[in-house]
């Protein structure tokens, strides 16, 4: 699938700048004739569609026409906004969530040397041309396609997959926001078993002697969850009820998206420098109470203590190229979207 995407990704733009070399021939020598056959000039027509400069003499009528372009559809206002606006979209719960649980899984610190195996060679590179590309073409990943119409489905199918994690997404801050209101309280709601919700298999973990041996353990946290939260339901052939508080949870999640891209890049530049900092600020505090715990060293030690057999299993670097795409966000089309609101002659090999 690596080798797939590296190729779909390279092959067009290399088509897009051979049509190029060949008209621009054409223009700077009218003395020789090239017979353009009609696929090229039918790419060339898309190319015009989709607002991809086509080859100019000079340079000055270029960068007019890009920053003409430019004003019509936006650019960052700041450099600062798009290093930013990346930070966050690249580091999100595939990074949070998702690689510390693989990497317990498949040998510790062991799994760090065919992540890094993948990010050096599919990973950046990846990334650097998915942001090329949206750069160079300043469109979004349905129209740019137009200029090798063959892969306009990669657009499409960009924007499906992008829709569904940002629906997925948003159900997660929906719980985020329910937890956090449910915190100002005295005592939480999830830390005792003298709650409505409670059933009388709830326990607390220093009283698992209070049960008989054979009756069903549940933690407060977990009836809290399955009961409270989400009120599961007894089956499938039972739909429950809405759980109001988690729907007024989700409506204010696309609320706050809403808001935060009103104005497009203007709106979305600004909001970046709070949540893409403001997440590591709390790892930080996060990481600095949990080291400070009893036995977090020895718990360290474990988890990172690598387990050098795994790497004969497949399925680690299985787990290692998939976690690639999470932890960098490429061929999702956001860094295609992101990037292609840059200035023309903007530093892609830095950025990346």
């Amino acid at each position: 699938s690596l080798l797939a995407l590296a190729w779909l990704v390279h092959f067009a733009p290399l088509r897009i700048f051979s049509q190029r070399a060949k008209v621009s021939s054409a223009r700077l020598n009218p003395e020789i004739s090239i017979e353009m056959d009609s696929e090229c000039k039918k790419e060339m027509e898309a190319m015009k569609e989709a607002s991809i400069p086509l080859p100019v003499e000079d340079a000055e009528e270029e960068d007019e026409f890009r920053d003409e372009n430019a004003k019509n559809r936006g650019q960052w206002g700041a450099k600062l906004d798009f290093m930013l606006s990346m930070l966050g979209y690249c580091v999100g719960l595939g990074n949070v969530w998702r690689f510390p649980y693989l990497c317990y899984r498949n040998g510790g610190g062991a799994f760090l040397i065919p992540y890094l195996l993948f990010l050096t060679f599919a990973g950046i590179p990846l990334f650097m041309m998915e942001m090329s590309f949206g750069q160079y073409g300043s469109l979004g990943p349905l129209t740019i396609w137009k200029a090798c119409p063959v892969f306009k489905g990669i657009g499409y199918g960009m924007v499906v997959v992008s829709g569904l994690v940002c629906i997925y997404y948003n159900v997660i801050i929906a719980w985020t926001l329910h937890f956090l209101f449910s915190s100002f309280t005295s005592e939480l709601p999830w830390a005792s078993c003298n709650n409505p919700w409670n059933t009388d298999n709830c326990t607390m973990a220093a009283n698992h002697s209070a049960l008989e041996e054979n009756a069903t353990r549940i933690s407060p946290t977990q009836e809290y969850w399955n009961i409270r939260v989400l009120g599961i339901s007894s089956g499938i052939d039972e739909t429950g009820g809405i759980q109001w508080e988690l729907a007024l949870c989700l409506l204010g999640a696309w609320v706050v998206v809403f808001f935060c891209l009103i104005k497009g890049v203007k709106s979305s530049g600004k909001v970046v420098y709070f949540t893409a900092t403001f997440p590591y600020i709390m790892l930080i505090v996060l990481f600095l109470r949990g080291v400070t715990l009893e036995g977090a060293g020895k718990g360290l030690l474990y988890y990172l203590t690598p387990d050098f057999s795994r790497l004969g299993d497949s399925q680690v670097w299985y787990d290692a190229a998939s976690q690639i795409f999470y932890s960098l966000g490429i061929a999702f089309g956001g860094t295609q979207v992101m990037a292609s609101y840059n200035k023309f002659h903007n530093n892609t090999h830095r950025d990346s």
